[in-house]
């Protein structure tokens, strides 16, 4: 690792701010930012969109054109070595003149991982390593999962009282939290390929788990629902607002006839093998993972939240907590007939606040080193 200098945590500020323009535009490849910096000025700014085909550093490059001989490029992740769409971005920087190139992070693919980093310093360019990585990483942990992995980085949301209630006592607002955690919420679904929950909370809450920011996104949120005996309503508003966009997930053993109805609505039905007469979750995870589904966010009730922290496959959590109590409800965060293998420790917790709620958020695993 070359070593740092002053300006280089600055001009990675601005690398990862680019970066972010590609959330729920870059999928399924990483969010990348690149800021081409000489004599202390920007001469060069790029960010990956999927559609552009065009890689940061490169349209960065090309931005600065002559001016980045002997300029340093700020990248948030390593730059490719390896032909995929687009020729590899090593050759371009090489090409360019740039003097010294400054990473967030190496590439979390292990078929990739440094080899970019090695080409550059074969061709005499100082490179610098790790600053803001922890950043950098978390801007890109739901690609890192699915690299390395096949299945999408897991998300679980809840909303609940201080008491850990999933809903309030009859006759009260069904909403716990208020507006802007609910914007919170949006955000989270912006940033995420798909949405899951469990029939439970379709039958009780009729929700359209539809992103409704109103920002561009490459693809149509995918709305997953985990279904053992297809009691979807065909009148839900999933079913009556489905465009390619609604899958359930079902066994092998649910009816036929309501498979045929589902389908005649334009709903996607697949069935997979069951577990303890439920939908399996690794093979749901394999499939969505197969459709190029990076980040999967759950909307669910205690059944399929404490399904998927029994199964241990929840990376990530963010719970908002509403400053009020609600008694004996007995809706908890989690639900499961069985036992948690080891009681999960959140890791670099984080609180944010959100009006008068807040949010408890961090990792249940280090989605880089514990795959």
């Amino acid at each position: 690792m070359a070593e740092a200098h002053t300006d280089d945590a600055r001009w990675m500020a601005r690398a990862l701010e680019l970066a972010a323009r590609g959330v729920a535009r870059a999928h399924p490849n990483p969010m990348v930012g690149a800021v081409v910096v000489r004599d202390g000025r920007v001469v060069g700014e790029g960010f990956h969109l999927y559609d552009r085909r065009d890689h940061a550093e490169v349209l960065a490059l090309r931005q600065a054109g002559p001016r980045a001989r002997g300029a340093t490029l700020y990248v948030n992740l390593e730059p490719c070595s390896h032909t995929g769409r687009t020729p590899p971005c090593v050759e371009a920087i090489i090409a360019a003149g740039i003097r010294r190139v400054v990473a967030a992070m190496p590439d979390p693919n292990p078929a990739v991982h440094g080899r970019g980093f090695a080409r550059l310093r074969r061709a005499g360019i100082a490179v610098t390593v790790g600053v803001a990585r922890r950043q950098a990483e978390e801007l890109n942990d739901a690609f890192a999962v699915w690299i390395r992995t096949r299945r999408p980085r897991v998300l679980l949301k809840a909303a609940m009282t201080l008491d850990g209630q999933l809903s309030l006592p009859p006759g009260y607002p069904r909403r716990i939290t208020g507006p802007e955690a609910h914007r919170r919420v949006q955000e989270l679904r912006h940033a995420a390929d798909a949405v899951l929950t469990g029939i439970g909370t379709v039958l009780a809450d009729d929700p359209l788990l539809t992103d409704r920011t109103g920002l561009p996104r490459r693809r149509p949120l995918l709305r997953v629902i985990l279904d053992s005996r297809l009691r979807l309503p065909v009148q839900s508003r999933l079913v009556r607002s489905a465009a390619d966009d609604v899958v359930v997930f079902t066994i092998e053993a649910a009816p036929a006839s309501r498979e045929r109805r589902l389908r005649q609505a334009g709903v996607e039905v697949v069935r997979v093998p069951a577990r303890n007469g439920h939908p399996d979750l690794g093979a749901v995870l394999a499939e969505l993972g197969r459709r190029e589904i990076l980040s999967l966010l759950v909307e669910a009730g205690a059944r399929v939240n404490g399904a998927l922290l029994a199964a241990g496959l929840v990376d990530r959590v963010v719970f908002f907590y509403a400053p009020r109590m609600a008694g004996r409800v007995t809706v908890p965060l989690a639900a499961s007939e069985q036992r948690l293998r080891k009681l999960p420790k959140l890791l670099e917790p984080r609180l944010g606040q959100y009006g008068e709620d807040f949010a408890v958020e961090g990792y249940l695993r280090d989605v880089y080193r514990n795959h």
